[in-house]
């Protein structure tokens, strides 16, 4: 993506420390509170596929003590302000953040450099973390919902690191030594791949002080490359005793640094967005085929993937897939003017409703700068969304629904078609 014409709001700041660590705020003076975390560019497609896994794994164990501080003060401190301490892991990133009050923004970034700089990996508490993740893995393997979306992408991206569960499996969890975890963050807990970003009620030169004084013993240097993402599709099919099938139609998407990332957004929410989309019409309040439909379109920063998510009873399944694959193979030759309006309008109101929380724009500040290296201001993404036609769109999807497509299915199987009529469908 190319550099913005638009300059950064007055209230965003942004510093490159000597360590190279990037120091990013955004300030709010009319609220009360703060959230800033440390967003780092790893995630499990940076995991070796021997050590699938770990990468969630350090997350959890970096709640569980260092020096100072064992896991109880960890979360007691915060709690003790009324703040709030969280941490999520992805495929590309992984990220540490608290929500306090504005007064309390020193003490949260000094539990979080702590936590970042410091941990312990106790052998004991490895071991305690280690059941808890188990039990993860096996809630969400209970949860056909949540599960299909990992045997999705795992056929997508067959055989890669892109393609495996960002929780990894239970023998690998475990198995992973201690040396792993350290490893792992000495070589990819990088200054220069992380960001310390803040919003709220928060002054830039107060955040850079205090980095420069907390996140002095952050290692340096570059983090390896990550293994490229091939998507390939196929198909996926598990029969479950299930009330519901969970089933899961994909295509080759759209990178985050893609010219046609835009298109794919407005693509994506005509076809599937909301209550007003093309699915969600046609196959909930027409036929009353399912309870749940929608599309999304999952951007990584070399790779993606076009989803649409059904859920339907096994009575259905004969019926939904042939109407669910009419309406991608048409929807290039049908798009109106008035769908693109609606769509256009529901992204913009999403991105600018969402600058009213500080823990969005904190998020979107780490985010921004670890993809794009910049932030991509408000004004420029309305821009760029209002820059949007029907030609783009209708363009956009013969790109992504001429791929070849990946199916998954769980529950019931027993009217599903093949995958080859499912292409084939696609295909006339």
């Amino acid at each position: 993506m190319s550099e913005s014409p638009f300059p950064l709001p007055a209230n965003i700041r942004i510093t490159t420390l000597p360590n190279g660590l990037r120091v990013a705020t955004d300030t709010m003076p009319h609220v009360e509170t703060v959230t800033t975390g440390v967003w780092i560019g790893v995630g499990s497609r940076h995991e070796p596929l021997t050590a699938n896994g770990v990468a969630h794994l350090v997350e959890h164990m970096l709640f569980k003590g260092t020096p100072t501080r064992d896991a109880f003060a960890i979360s007691a401190e915060i709690e003790n302000v009324g703040g709030h301490l969280n941490a999520y892991t992805g495929r590309e990133q992984t990220t540490y953040y608290a929500k306090v009050l504005k007064e309390d923004f020193g003490l949260a970034l000094g539990i979080l450099a702590d936590m970042v700089q410091h941990p312990l990996f106790d052998e004991g508490e490895l071991e305690k973390e280690r059941q808890v993740i188990l039990q993860e893995i096996g809630q969400a393997e209970d949860t056909p919902d949540d599960i299909v979306y990992d045997h999705f992408l795992a056929t997508a991206f067959p055989q890669q690191r892109l393609g495996r569960p960002v929780l990894g499996t239970a023998e690998i969890v475990f198995s992973l030594p201690r040396a792993s975890l350290s490893d792992y963050v000495r070589g990819r807990y990088v200054a220069s791949n992380m960001v310390l970003a803040a919003a709220g009620n928060v002054r830039h030169e107060d955040a850079v002080e205090m980095a420069l004084r907390l996140f002095a013993d952050l290692p340096t240097g570059e983090m390896a490359d990550s293994e490229a993402g091939r998507y390939q599709g196929g198909e996926f099919r598990e029969d479950r005793d299930l009330e519901q099938t969970h089933l899961l139609l994909g295509f080759n998407g759209i990178a985050s640094t893609d010219p046609d990332l835009y298109n794919a957004m407005v693509l994506s929410t005509l076809l599937g967005g909301g209550m007003s989309s093309r699915l969600f019409q046609e196959v909930r309040e027409k036929r009353g085929l399912v309870y749940s439909i929608h599309s999304f379109n999952w951007s990584m920063s070399d790779s993606g993937v076009f989803g649409i998510y059904a859920g339907t009873g096994p009575e259905s399944t004969s019926e939904l897939v042939p109407v669910v694959c009419e309406e991608v193979r048409k929807l290039s030759r049908t798009l109106t003017a008035e769908e693109l309006v609606r769509a256009r309008a529901q992204l913009k109101a999403s991105q600018l409703m969402g600058l009213e929380s500080t823990t969005n724009r904190a998020e979107q500040l780490g985010s921004h700068l670890l993809t794009y290296g910049r932030l991509i201001p408000p004004a420029e993404i309305v821009t760029r969304l209002d820059a949007v036609t029907l030609e783009n769109v209708a363009a956009c999807a013969d790109r992504i629904f001429g791929t070849t497509p990946t199916v998954t299915a769980l529950g019931p199987l027993e009217g599903l078609e093949s995958y080859g009529d499912i292409a084939g469908r696609l295909a006339a």
